[in-house]
């Protein structure tokens, strides 16, 4: 940390400070749908280039930030909310740190002490700033941080070009870098939101109608008999490292739900004492219930006695036929409980899921929260991710990879649970029947929402 200060003492000082308005993006506001049509193909390696992949990618992290004021981009709402203006330069660092340092002759970073302000976790790189002082940082500026991925930007492009660019191990590192953005694309929006939910003025992120409450497709239970089937990745396309390897489990009949919880049928567990109900709960669920003075889910209000939400449209009242957000695994494990179900675990999930089309309410649809199910789709991808019963765990003969990027995933299979399905955050091609995400059970801030499974009498 010593260090750390001194690398900031010595290479923080900027001449002649630029103003940045969000125009800075003018230009993504143009191309926005477009971009978000063609991010889609972005890992299936549709372009003419790896070079053009690139290019969406980043231009689709600018679309998501244009709406923001450069105020918006520098405040951390809490410890696991970033700043934007900090995802925007991760994910440059990232390229940077991965790519450019290793593969690119030559190449001069813009800044020295940016290797430990926008270093997330990775160890092996060095130390990083502490996570939950981000919003501390009223330096580098936006501006500056525009300025960096620019640089960045400029140098990928050059190698993306040239011979090195083709090399197995840069595209395989750069693919790990778009996806990653993916990620971060959808965390500044969660992120967002958080932050704009703590200002009482409530500030809008994209205008919207409020829907009106849709007729709620009775709920249907799909049979899925007992056997042996393989479930993660196997074959060529992209996938993160603890999607494998490809495995055999065993799985007892059982039944899953073929639509999502729905805000009304969660207001009538929450009618029911929901949240007086210590014997619907985990143990550590209800300590987080007494201590957090939970009593409905994240975001959730009552205003004139009519519940309300804030989405990132602003706040307005529940819709009784979307499905149920924001809500941790405590509660989906309680809710599940009250209806007389369980949580699928993600093995069943996955079975369930490997034939259904990707496809859904997803980043590229730009609502950006959940829609009333129409009873033609099972919502399996979009809306919110699902949790699951499944501890976040190696698969069998899982091995982290080696280096630093071995720190990506591997390390924290300890105490989180698994979700699955994406979200109306997570851009469409970023999302596969295999993909594992995974959070602490009391998380409520991520676009989170439940599914009921239920076994069956041998």
């Amino acid at each position: 940390m010593i260090a750390g200060r001194e690398i900031i003492d010595a290479s923080c000082s900027t001449n002649t400070p630029r103003v940045v308005t969000m125009s800075d993006f003018s230009s993504t506001r143009v191309q926005g749908t477009q971009i978000r049509r063609r991010t889609g193909e972005a890992n299936r390696m549709d372009y003419a280039s790896l070079r053009d992949a690139y290019g969406a990618v980043r231009r689709q992290s600018e679309a998501i930030v244009e709406p923001l004021q450069p105020e918006d981009c520098v405040v951390q709402s809490m410890p696991d909310v970033s700043p934007t203006r900090w995802h925007l330069a991760h994910t440059t660092w990232f390229f940077e740190t991965f790519v450019l340092k290793p593969f690119a002759s030559g190449y001069q970073t813009s800044h020295p002490a940016f290797e430990y302000l926008f270093n997330s976790y990775y160890n092996a790189v060095g130390v990083q700033f502490p996570r939950g002082q981000r919003g501390l940082l009223s330096r580098p500026t936006v501006a500056e941080v525009i300025d960096y991925r620019r640089h960045v930007d400029e140098q990928m492009q050059q190698l993306l070009d040239g011979p090195a660019g083709d090399a197995s191990e840069t595209v395989r590192v750069v693919e790990i870098g778009l996806n990653h953005e993916q990620q971060h694309q959808e965390l500044m929006l969660t992120d967002i939101k958080h932050v704009f939910s703590c200002n009482p003025l409530y500030p809008v992120y994209q205008p919207a109608e409020t829907p009106g409450d849709a007729q709620t497709a009775r709920l249907a239970w799909r049979r899925f008999d007992e056997g042996l089937y393989e479930i993660g990745h196997a074959g060529s396309g992209f996938a993160f490292d603890n999607e494998s390897p490809r495995h055999r489990v065993f799985v007892e009949s059982f039944e899953l739900a073929d639509r999502l919880v729905t805000c009304g049928e969660y207001l009538e567990f929450m009618k029911d004492g929901g949240y007086q109900r210590p014997e619907l709960w985990l143990s550590s669920g209800w300590a987080e219930v007494k201590s957090g003075g939970w009593h409905s889910p994240f975001y959730w209000t009552e205003r004139d006695g009519t519940p309300h939400q804030f989405t990132l449209s602003g706040l307005r009242p529940v819709v009784a036929a979307e499905p149920v957000c924001h809500v941790s695994y405590f509660e989906a494990d309680a809710y599940a409980r009250w209806a007389g179900a369980r949580l699928p675990t993600e093995a069943e999930w996955e079975i369930a899921a490997a034939n259904e089309p990707i496809a859904g309410n997803l980043l590229e649809s730009g609502a950006l929260h959940p829609r009333p199910g129409n009873g033609d789709t099972s919502q399996t991808y979009g809306d919110v991710w699902e949790w699951t019963a499944s501890q976040y765990m190696p698969y069998p003969g899982y091995r982290a990879p080696d280096g630093a990027l071995g720190e990506y995933n591997g390390k924290f299979m300890c105490n989180q649970f698994v979700l699955r399905g994406g979200s109306c955050a997570t851009p469409q091609s970023h999302i596969r029947p295999t993909y594992r995400n995974f959070f602490p059970p009391e998380a409520r801030w991520q676009f989170s929402g439940i599914r009921l499974a239920r076994s069956l009498p041998h």
